[in-house]
This record gives structure tokens, C-alpha cells and sequence, in this order.
């Protein structure tokens, strides 16, 4: 249940002696509202208004108020260590703060209807989650630089986690670049893939970005596919062995290059370029 508390409440009185096993009171007409002191009680006894019977006398007694109607209330019996015992007509009701109300707030030491206890933080950075309704646990201290993450496998439904987008500290050196595995960023220095080839060649979507090397002796001709490959990327080619090279379309494709499409000599090197829609720009050291 939750607790709950007003500043404006004005005390009344029984409007007619109860036993030690009431379960409601009635107060002077028409003092129902004011005893409440603007408290509203929400339906499904969840909440409770705390009150004093017999106030500063042997005979008090605190007891919970769950629900009120106009000037009959509903009440759990008993309550802050106190008695359950009789009442006559005339006895005063009055809100008050409990003792248990004040162990609490200064100890945090959980009542029936109090919140969650200190003892349950055990160290610095710790955190309160929740694993079902009404159930809290303890989540500990992430690894510095981690952060905390939703994560429904997880019996709090959250937990520390690498940050994917976590910059590295360090300064890169000329040349690096940022790259990540997935979970964090570091500098990478740029390398270049090659894919070298001995015979007559089809270029392949994995080839972009890459170095294409012909070793042969002999003429070789690199195929341009139609359908491959996208807008803006490029793939280098270079003549390793004596033969020419040739980059050729498959019949479909477009090549545009001048002089020629064929790398001029031994160490001869060109940039193929995909500038529209299966059309491609060839650039470099060429002839005819």
C-alpha cells in the first residue's frame, strides 16, 4: 500500500463507540472531508491514510484508513505496534505521523507499506531495478566506459553494455581511419585488399575497393559485369606480369576511357570508376 500524508487535516471525533473488531468508524457528520484534509484514496484498498484513536491517551490506537464515504471509513485495525480495543463515542481521531512513519524516512528500514530499504545498494554506483512487479534487485557498477542498455533476456530487463558509438581517446596517426567491431571505434591504418589473378578475370561485388593484379606473361582481359556494382564505387587494376591487360564490358556494360581500355605497360595501373547505372569511368595509365 502507499502511505499518505496532509498537512491540512483537522481532527473530529467517533460519532459511536466501536469494538476491537471493527472494521469501519463512522466520525461526526459532515468531518469526513476535512480528516482526510484534501487526501483521496484511490479504489482497490492500494492506499492508506494513517489515524489516531483516543490520541495521546492509554487508550490509543493508530489504525489505516483504506476508504472513506462521506463520513464512514474503512479501517485496517491495529496499526504502528497499537492495540485493537474498544472506543466510545466522543473519542478524538486525528491524523498523526507514526513511529514507523519515522523509522523509514531516517533509517530506511522498510514497513509494510514503506519503499525499499537502504540495505539493498551495497556499494557506489550500484542501481534499483525491477524484475517483476513490485520485486527490486540490485544492479551493480558497469565497467568504466560501458553503458546501461535494454536488454529483455536480462531479469532486470537492462545491463551494462560497450558503447558501439564510444570515440577513442588516443589521437590516429596520418593515414588511420575510425573503424569498429562492433561494439567500440579505434584507429585502423587504411589497407588495401588485393585480389591477385593469373587468367582472364569477371570482376565480383567483393572486388570493390580492392586491387586487381594480373601476374600473367601473356594477354589478359578483365570483364566489367553488367548489374554489380554501385554508384561511387571504384576497383584498381594494375599489370603486374608482361602481358597486356585489357579491361573489357561484357557487352552490356559501359566503358568510357582514353585513349584505350588497355593498361600501357608492365606496372601499368588504372582506376575503374562506377559513375552511373552499369556505366563506368576508367582512368590511369591506358592506351589504345
Amino acid at each position: 500500500m502507499t502511505r499518505k500524508y496532509s498537512t491540512t487535516s483537522t481532527s473530529t471525533a467517533l460519532a459511536s463507540t466501536i469494538s476491537n473488531s471493527a472494521t469501519t468508524l463512522t466520525v461526526t457528520t459532515g468531518t469526513g472531508a476535512a480528516l482526510m484534509g484534501g487526501v483521496t484514496l484511490a479504489a482497490g484498498n492500494v492506499d492508506q491514510f494513517l489515524v489516531a484513536l483516543d490520541v495521546d491517551t492509554i487508550n490509543e490506537e493508530i489504525v489505516a484508513i483504506t476508504e472513506i464515504s462521506g463520513d464512514t471509513l474503512t479501517v485496517v485495525r491495529a496499526q504502528a505496534g497499537t492495540s485493537a480495543i474498544t472506543h466510545t463515542a466522543g473519542a478524538t481521531v486525528k491524523h498523526v505521523f507514526t513511529g514507523d512513519d519515522a523509522t523509514f524516512f531516517t533509517a530506511g528500514v522498510a514497513t509494510a507499506d514503506a519503499a525499499i530499504p537502504k540495505s539493498t545498494v551495497t556499494t557506489k554506483g550500484d542501481l534499483i531495478a525491477a524484475t517483476a512487479s513490485a520485486t527490486v534487485t540490485r544492479l551493480g557498477l558497469g565497467t568504466n566506459g560501458y553503458v546501461l542498455t535494454a536488454d529483455s533476456t536480462q531479469a532486470t530487463g537492462i545491463k551494462w553494455a560497450a558503447s558501439a558509438t564510444e570515440i577513442p581517446s588516443q589521437t590516429g596517426n596520418s593515414g588511420e581511419y575510425l573503424t569498429t567491431d562492433g561494439s567500440t571505434l579505434s584507429w585502423s591504418p587504411i589497407n588495401v585488399a588485393i585480389n591477385a589473378k593469373t587468367d582472364n578475370y569477371t570482376l565480383i561485388a567483393s572486388d570493390a575497393g580492392k586491387l586487381i593484379t594480373m601476374t600473367s606473361a601473356s594477354n589478359k582481359t578483365i570483364i566489367v559485369p553488367n548489374g554489380v556494382f554501385t554508384v561511387g564505387q571504384q576497383i584498381a587494376i594494375t599489370g603486374l606480369g608482361t602481358g597486356i591487360v585489357t579491361i573489357d564490358d561484357d557487352g552490356t556494360s559501359i566503358i568510357y576511357a582514353t585513349p584505350g581500355t588497355l593498361l600501357r605497360a608492365q606496372y601499368s595501373t588504372a582506376a575503374l570508376v562506377c559513375i552511373a547505372t552499369n556505366t563506368f569511368l576508367l582512368l590511369g595509365d591506358l592506351a589504345v
